[in-house]
């Protein structure tokens, strides 16, 4: 073989098999870079469903654990029952009431509601927490001691003491209507 200048010697066209090899190639980079794309593409997808799914579960079982507090450190709800010095039930619950027994003419003192009587001296009542009972009959079940962090109220829906973080047995959410 001569010696070929290469400024001055021109190319050959290349043969069919060499176009052929060359075309399939260059279809072969393709697919395998859109194969790599996928793969780049899916492999994205899934660390993105798994960081969702991560931050969802973290969520949810914040969620579930701020419900589960909120039930541990609820105040319950103790209904109020009125009654006498016998521990009968009356039927109106405002001799209970400080304001209402103040306003009367009666005083308070130590839990105990103290009304005038007609013809002279004094009739008590205190609230029983808990109990239950319809006018005229004795109270069942409950206590004569107030329920600290509880929310308390009447049968006829009077808020007596409202529950929650620091109540004490003070007269806060003592009820002025």
């Amino acid at each position: 073989m001569r010696f070929q200048d290469p400024s001055t010697a021109a190319p050959r066209e290349p043969t069919l098999a060499e176009q052929r090899a060359r075309q399939q190639a260059a279809v072969a980079e393709r697919e395998r870079a859109a194969q790599a794309e996928q793969a780049r593409l899916a492999a994205e997808q899934k660390s993105d469903s798994r960081r969702k799914l991560l931050i969802g579960s973290g969520v949810g079982l914040g969620l579930v654990g701020l419900v589960a507090g909120w039930y541990l450190v609820k105040p319950d709800d103790v209904t109020a029952v009125c009654t006498d010095a016998d521990g009968t039930v009356v039927a109106n619950d405002d001799y209970c009431d400080e304001d209402y027994v103040n306003s009367h003419g009666g005083y308070v003192s130590g839990g105990f509601m103290f009304l005038p009587m007609p013809g002279g001296g004094m009739q008590q009542y205190r609230y029983n927490y808990g109990g239950s009972g319809t006018p005229g009959t004795q109270v069942q079940g409950g206590s004569y001691n107030k329920p600290s962090g509880a929310n308390i109220s009447t049968k006829s829906g009077k808020s007596i003491q409202r529950g929650g973080f620091g109540v004490s047995g003070g007269s806060f959410g003592k009820s002025g209507a």
